[in-house]
Formats: C-alpha cells, structure tokens, sequence
C-alpha cells in the first residue's frame, strides 16, 4: 500500500463521503456551528468561507492543499474533541490501524491504542504524543 495513499482531496459544496465529515469535524473544531453529516450543503460551506476569510483566503468554498493546512489541528496523547473526532475518522476511512470493527472510535479522545505505526497519506506515520 506504500505510495498508494493520496493527500486531502479538492472538495466543494456537493459533495459527500469522504472526507466530508473530517472537514465538518475540523470545522467544528475551529469553532463553526455545523453538524457532521458527511454532506457538504450550504452549511458547511458557509463555514468553510468564513474560515478561509478568517486566514485572508480566497473565501470561495472550495477546499483545497492550502485550505486544508488552516484547517488541520495538531492532536496529543490526551486530547479530546472534534479535531481527535477527524483523526479518528481519517484512520478508519483509511483502515490504517487495523479493522475498523476493532479499530479507534470516534470517542473524541486520543489514547495508547491509537500509537501503532499507521501510514497517513505517502509516509509512514506514528502519532506523536506531545506530554
């Protein structure tokens, strides 16, 4: 599977699936009052806008690499929340740490479980705990 995972896809209003509902966790995360429904409807979008013009983007609701890098939140042994809710989902989109049926769950909290090596995007990766 090395090389074979691609990065943060270019999403926009209409879509669905992934990684719509990490979008949406981040979003959360960041402060926007929306639900996580994995749609990206006028909602998201309208958050999505406020975001990017909250880091003088381009606010036109499409999320791509640059909107993406404003939008991820570093996470910690510990820490809780919807930013750990987006980790999680990436995980289990990815099956990177296992089946998902014995894998994390969106708890909303980072624990020991989650530290095995798992590959994110094109390199290994082992979530760092910061103490």
């Amino acid at each position: 599977m090395s090389g074979s995972i691609s990065p943060w896809p270019v999403v926009k209003s209409g879509a669905g699936g992934h990684p719509i509902k990490t979008l949406q966790y981040l979003l959360h995360a960041r402060g926007h009052s929306i639900v996580v429904d994995g749609v990206f409807g006028p909602n998201t979008e309208a958050a999505m806008k406020g975001s990017q013009a909250s880091y003088g983007l381009t606010a036109n609701g499409i999320v791509g690499p640059i909107t993406w890098t404003t939008l991820v939140v570093q996470v910690k042994k510990g820490s809780r929340g919807d930013a750990v809710r987006g980790v999680q989902e990436e995980f289990q989109f990815r099956n990177l740490c296992g089946d998902p049926s014995n894998g994390p769950k969106s708890t909303g909290s980072l624990d020991q479980r989650q530290t095995r090596p798992c590959v994110v995007f094109s390199k290994p990766f082992r979530p760092t705990f910061l103490p």
